[in-house]
Parts: structure tokens; sequence; C-alpha cells
């Protein structure tokens, strides 16, 4: 199971170093690749209230999220100048604006009918999140739910013996184990700038999961 009770003291001590103050260069440099029509909806799993989802919204796409803190999902808003309906969604609480959605509650609960048609998937924060063990369910769990449809996925990789994640380190092999239904290329890798954490050398890893032809 999801470690609930770790996610909820990051937030309400406010330690959320993984928040950047805007968008991914990453995404903005590769979003593109997906092809996706505007007004399509990009889901973000394990999303937060990550600076991406303004992006987004700016180009407009609709957002569809998951994400297991109500805080996170209420300072969102706030950070948008959004007004919000919370409906019941299943074991979910739906979070509802204009153009998007937010699950709040267990991403595992999450089905294909709750969370509907999306065009594509992007994972900044969710895989490198999860430890070992979770990571199989969880890629298997949003390739379910959403269908296969394509990712953008960003990913980490360093000396996991010098530094205890999340972010954890995932190798290429693992994702391509991990996603193994889809054509999965790497699209760039750059080193972090000061390092993890500024504790050890890592590379941020820009993956583009399409799907087979």
């Amino acid at each position: 199971m999801m470690d609930t009770a770790f996610w909820h003291r990051k937030w309400e001590k406010n330690d959320i170093a993984f928040h950047g103050s805007e968008a991914n260069p990453l995404l903005v440099k590769y979003f593109d690749k997906l092809s996706l029509a505007r007004e399509s909806r990009v889901f973000l799993p394990l999303c937060g209230k990550t600076r991406d989802i303004s992006w987004f919204l700016s180009r407009g796409y609709r957002i569809v999220g998951s994400e297991l803190v109500a805080l996170a999902i209420e300072q969102l808003f706030a950070d948008l100048d959004m007004e919000f309906e919370i409906t019941r969604a299943g074991e979910a609480k739906r979070y509802s604006a204009k153009d998007i959605d937010i699950f709040v509650g267990d991403i595992f609960c999450l089905s294909k009918s709750l969370l509907g048609p999306v065009g594509a998937v992007y994972d900044r924060a969710a895989l490198v999140a999860l430890p070992k063990e979770m990571r199989k369910r969880y890629a298997a769990q949003v390739q379910d739910v959403t269908r296969e449809a394509p990712q953008l996925l960003i990913s980490y990789e360093y000396d996991q013996a010098q530094m205890e994640g999340p972010p954890f380190s995932i190798s290429g092999d693992e994702i391509r184990e991990r996603y193994g239904s889809y054509d999965v290329t790497l699209l760039e890798s750059v080193a972090v700038p000061g390092g993890l954490k500024g504790k050890c050398a890592a590379s941020e890893n820009a993956w583009l999961l399409s799907t087979k032809k």
C-alpha cells in the first residue's frame, strides 16, 4: 500500500522542495512530441499543485489529475485563482473547475469509467515518488485506466546508495520493463544542476512512451 501518512506529513509541514516554481523545461521542450490536439484531456498522476497544470491550461488543454492529499489541491486552486466544486467519485473526491478535474484519494481506486477519456499522460513526479515494490503496480494501473494513452515521463537516475528517495532512481531498463506495451524512446538526459537535493550527481531523463505501430 502507498504510505499515505508520509505524504500527508510532507504537505502539512510544507516540506515540498519537489514542488517546482515554474513549468518543467523538459515538458515545455517535448510535450509536442505527443501530437495532442488542443482541448484534449491530459492525465497527471500524483500531481500535487504543480505549475505544469497552469502551463497546460494556458495552452488550451484540459487537465485530469490524481492526488492523495487534499491540501495540495486546495493550494493548487488557490494558486490558479479558481473556485472549485467537490463531488463524490467512488472512493475518491472530485475537485472540479473549468477544464480541470482532480481526483483526491488513492490512485489505485481510480477506474476507466471514473477517469473518462484521456489523450495523453504526463508523469513528472509520480513514478519517481514510489518505491520499487510499488512501481510495477502503479505503471499497470495508469496504463489500464488511461487505455494505454501515450505518455511523456520524466525520471531521475543516480546512485541510489548515495541518497534515499523519493525521488527514486529509475533505470532505463526498468522503464522499458514497466512499459513494455509501448515504444519507449529516451528524448533527452540532462544533468541536474548542483546534484539531486544537492547531495549526489543525477540525470533527469525525458521518455516518450508511444503506441506501438
